[in-house]
């Protein structure tokens, strides 16, 4: 077997992993690359031949791990794509989404370009691309062995990361010896919202393991949700609106979980939440849809004759309707994509109320290098918001314990389940992040552990 690190190796975004094995052609993942330099990147040609690919496995519907799906079947891609049926129904309206973005910045960049004399600018894909790759679909169970041929068979097994996420067991024999490679895709902490805890592969060969937060540990989410109320509280009381940048998948959910709660248990007064995104509505809708992921607690909330549903919860759907909310100025909550500020409405939010220091910015996931989310994380006390210089005084709160990533220590429980030192190669985590997961891995374990390049190739 032959393995390339195409992408989302030494990177956390445009994750994808080449396999050639018994003349067969695997892709693992077809993620999309975010931030600085990502638009480039992600027009280049893909270095293999999709017309030559049998299989592309797909671990969730983050577009980090799936947002070039319709690319590969723009440039000929003709296999089937592999996944679980919640993942399926939840890439339907973000590729969907993802393509009318790509439509809608090429024809901004094409009028933009007339008037110099540029060649119409090309969107990465379509609607049209999107709706032809529907049917290559193929979507299979948790925990069941389905056999690919050539002696290659594979299996799910819940990641405990979002809703239908994976880790995907492969199994292949290219000698005397069966082998079998795992791939971690994202790593759910225990105890997330809704979902249940993520499923440990117990024995592996090969481990291709993400490493986002190898390097820190969350807080309790008890403690992230005292965190939460404080500064909703905090913010209400100086007179302004909360602005949660958010994954429309996901986070999202998990986070109008908790406020619901929260409202209900008398920790906040009723309030106004408004869902600022019809993608997210749209996502949030299939969760409900797919209750035989929900753990106990949200299957009886959500599935019980007594549905408790306590704040007041507001879809936005039209840009009017969503430009109507900057006339707002004070006790509601507004959750809006993306999650990095790198598109969507929240920028337009943060445009008009950055500035407003009785606002307040509450992120509550990852914020990659190069995106407008990091520069704000980081402190910036300007940044640069739609073509437009905004000063920074509204107070920016980063609560961790939301991710809906394992930490440290859980990543290395997750690891530790592998009884039989497998070779384990780091991959989804920036420098340190990857390095630090690495090192204890060596430490604890005695693995042999690799932390790949983009671009590496290694014979298995």
């Amino acid at each position: 077997m032959k393995l390339r690190f195409v992408g989302g190796a030494s990177t956390v975004t445009g994750s994808c992993y080449y396999i050639e094995v018994n003349r067969l052609r695997i892709l693992v993942e077809c993620g999309m690359r975010q931030g600085n330099g990502s638009d480039d990147a992600n027009k280049r040609p893909f270095p293999f031949n999709p017309v030559e690919l049998d299989y592309i496995f797909v671990t969730h519907a983050h577009i980090d791990h799936s947002g070039m799906l319709p690319k590969a079947l723009k440039e000929g891609f003709k296999g089937r794509v592999i996944t679980t049926s919640p993942t399926r129904d939840l890439l339907e309206p973000m590729l969907y989404d993802s393509a009318g973005i790509q439509q809608s910045d090429a024809e901004w960049l094409t009028k933009k370009g007339m008037r110099t004399g540029m060649a119409p600018a090309e969107p990465l894909y379509t609607t049209e691309d999107v709706e032809n790759l529907l049917p290559l679909f193929d979507t299979k169970p948790y925990d069941k062995v389905f056999h690919l041929g050539n002696g290659v068979k594979y299996r799910f097994l819940d990641a405990g990361h979002i809703l239908g996420s994976a880790s995907v067991e492969i199994w292949f024999q290219d000698s005397s010896v069966e082998k079998k490679l795992v791939f971690s895709g994202d790593i759910g902490k225990k105890d997330n919202p809704i979902i249940k805890d993520p499923f440990k592969p117990e024995g592996a060969n090969y481990v291709i393991m993400e490493s986002t937060y190898g390097n820190r540990s969350h807080k309790p989410i008890n403690e992230s949700i005292g965190e939460l109320t404080a500064a909703i509280k905090t913010t209400f009381k100086r007179g302004g609106n909360v602005y949660i940048p958010s994954f429309a998948v996901g986070r999202t959910q998990d986070l109008l979980y908790i406020i619901n709660n929260l409202v209900r248990e008398g920790r906040l007064y009723k309030i106004d939440v408004y869902l600022d995104s019809p993608l997210a509505e749209a996502v949030t809708r299939i969760y409900a849809a797919h209750p035989e992921c929900f753990d106990d607690e949200a299957r009886r909330l959500f599935t019980g004759k007594q549905k408790d549903f306590s704040m007041r919860m507001h879809f936005v759907r039209s840009v009017e309707d969503s430009m109507k909310l900057n006339m707002v100025k004070s006790g509601c909550i507004i959750i809006a994509g993306s999650g990095m500020c790198e598109g969507g409405r929240i920028r337009h939010h943060l445009k008009h109320n950055l500035w407003r220091s009785e606002c307040g910015i509450i992120f509550v996931g990852y914020q990659a290098e190069g995106t407008l989310g990091r520069r704000l994380v980081d402190g910036a006390k300007s940044v640069s918001v739609l073509g437009e210089q905004v000063v920074v005084k509204a107070p920016i709160y980063t609560i961790n314990g939301f991710s809906a990533h394992a930490g440290r220590e859980e990543l290395l429980e997750w690891l530790a389940a592998f009884n039989d030192s497998p070779e384990v190669y780091m991959v989804h985590g920036e420098k340190e992040a990857r390095e630090s997961l690495a090192s204890l891995a060596r430490e604890r374990f005695g693995f042999k552990v690799h932390t790949p390049e983009d671009g590496e190739m290694v014979e298995m």
